[in-house]
Order: C-alpha cells, then structure tokens, then sequence
C-alpha cells in the first residue's frame, strides 16, 4: 500500500514504515503530523485518485528530527565585468516516519 500526499508544495509518494524529508514543518520531535493532501491511494487492489473519496483519507506520521541540508553554493558572475557573487544556502527540512495510510474508500465498481 502506498500514498502521493503534498507537502510544502511537493509530492512525495510514501509507505508505511517509511522516513521521507519534507520542506520544514513547525513541529517538535515526536509529535504526530497528518497529511490530509492526499493525491493518489493505492491499496494492493485498486487505485484511486478520485477528490471525493480522498478527501477522507490520511497519511499519519511521527516527527523524526528537525534539520539542515548541505550547504550548496550559488556562484554569479558576469564575463568581462569583474563582477562575482558568491553565497550559499542550506535549506531546512523535516525528517517524517510514516505511521500509517487510514481513511475510508469506496469500493464502487
């Protein structure tokens, strides 16, 4: 079984049992997150993407830990000019163990 749930404005395609990192979330370690934008849930049998049905679905999780990527440098430069910029970035995560995919789907033929 596994679900595409949105985060931070990304997709991620998650399991049960599985740690995934999404853009930095205001919670603290331990505590319980619930992705309610749930895109797609396939349940071994069938498929759905369907809004009505999904909209009573998702995707439970426990906060892992708060952190930082690594750094990636940004370097800008023009030919001829003289001009150079150099500065980095690191960017803020949340690391997710998805607990559990729950919710009601209809079995409509």
């Amino acid at each position: 079984m596994y679900a595409i749930i949105e985060s931070g404005g990304k997709q991620h395609k998650v399991a049960p049992g599985q740690q995934i990192r999404v853009e930095k979330l205001p919670l603290e370690v331990g505590a319980v997150v619930t992705f309610d934008k749930v895109k797609l849930v396939n349940n071994d049998q069938r498929i759905t993407a369907n809004t009505a049905d999904l909209s009573k679905v998702s995707v439970k999780g426990t906060v892992l830990e708060q952190g930082r990527e690594k750094k990636i440098l940004v370097f800008k430069s023009k030919k001829r000019k003289g001009y150079k910029r150099q500065y980095g970035h690191r960017q803020s995560y949340t690391a997710v163990k998805i607990e559990s995919i729950g919710g009601v789907i209809n079995n409509g033929s």
